[in-house]
């Protein structure tokens, strides 16, 4: 618990120095004054409460959903390279977009089409993965890199028929991942999906402790696994849909963030999936802001800041830190 409390400052310390970074530039004094005066009129009191800090709370719950979806999938199929997209949601979601970018859908509808279209991928990749009354480990992977690499073909004829160069540009910016844009109202729809998932990620937590002997062994100690199952994926869909529709492609997260959660705190998931809520919290508000900082008052995208990031720090991880059991 302590280390809990420990990871709890870390992630609120974080998210507090990510309001400071941006295209304009605003001191700790000043943020401070504003988060106490929420309706006072001024220029540096708009910039906090209506950009700043909804941008920094949508880079938490992203953060935070990726890295529990992350450690669901990764317990559930005993396989530490599996992350939440494994299910086909982002890419199906992506798929959606660039059709919807291509139709000429308004922008404040894209990330809802993105949402729907995300859960219904995880469905097919679900029903394609159905073995009796549960999944299949290997039929889940199967389908969903498949679906993944026909929604992926979708994605780059809507990119090669864009009609111009502004469309392409906009469904880029939805592949490379980025909080720009988002506010509030997108954070309210999103959220209560991302409360449900965290209930069932709770609900799912002796189970993924039991997992970790075996699916037969589980099952001879009175686990229901087939229903084990489909509580994880629906958790983990809803997370991966979520966090698609208020940041984009996010990689990386749901790969990193349980190995790291694993190192500090061992694979009992009472204590690991509240760590990586909040590890995942802290990386992915850090990651924003460094992408909103390091080429100011241009913007990186957050994902592709994350592949540079996340492709040397995961392969460390893999091979200095043990296999979850």
């Amino acid at each position: 618990m302590l280390r809990l409390g420990a990871l709890a400052v870390i992630a609120l310390a974080v998210c507090a120095l990510s309001l400071l970074p941006g295209g304009s530039s605003v001191s700790p004094l000043a943020v401070y004054a504003a988060l106490l005066h929420p309706h006072a009129h001024d220029d540096i009191t708009t910039i906090v409460w209506q950009l700043r800090l909804p941008r920094v709370a949508i880079a938490a719950v992203v953060g935070a959903a990726l890295g529990l979806g992350g450690a669901l999938l990764q317990g559930m199929l005993r396989n530490p390279l599996v992350d939440p997209y494994l299910t086909g949601v982002s890419a199906g979601a992506a798929a959606a977009i660039a059709l919807a970018i291509l139709a000429g859908v308004a922008t404040p509808f894209l990330g809802v089409l993105g949402f729907a279209a995300g859960i219904v991928t995880a469905i097919l990749v679900a029903t394609l993965a159905r073995r009796g009354s549960g999944l299949d480990a290997y039929r889940l992977i199967l389908a969903g890199v498949s679906v993944s690499a026909f929604c992926s073909a979708i994605v780059a004829l809507a990119i090669a028929r864009a009609n111009s160069p502004d469309a392409a540009q906009q469904i880029l910016a939805w592949l490379a991942g980025s909080m720009a844009g988002r506010g509030w109202s997108d954070l309210a729809f999103a959220l209560p999906y991302v409360v449900i998932g965290a209930g069932l990620s709770a609900l799912a937590i002796p189970a993924l402790n039991a997992l970790r002997i075996g699916d037969v062994r589980a099952q001879t100690i009175g686990l229901n696994v087939a229903r084990a199952q489909w509580i994880i994926l629906a958790a983990t869909s809803l997370f991966a849909a979520a966090s698609v529709m208020l940041a984009g492609l996010v990689g990386f997260i749901g790969l990193i963030v349980p190995h790291v959660a694993r190192r500090f705190t061992g694979s009992d998931a009472r204590v690991m999936l509240p760590a990586c809520a909040l590890i995942g919290a802290a990386f992915c508000a850090l990651a924003d802001a460094i992408a909103r900082s390091i080429v100011a008052p241009s913007e990186l995208p957050i994902g592709v800041l994350l592949a540079f990031v996340g492709v040397p720090a995961f392969l460390y991880l893999y091979l200095h830190a043990e296999r979850p059991a």
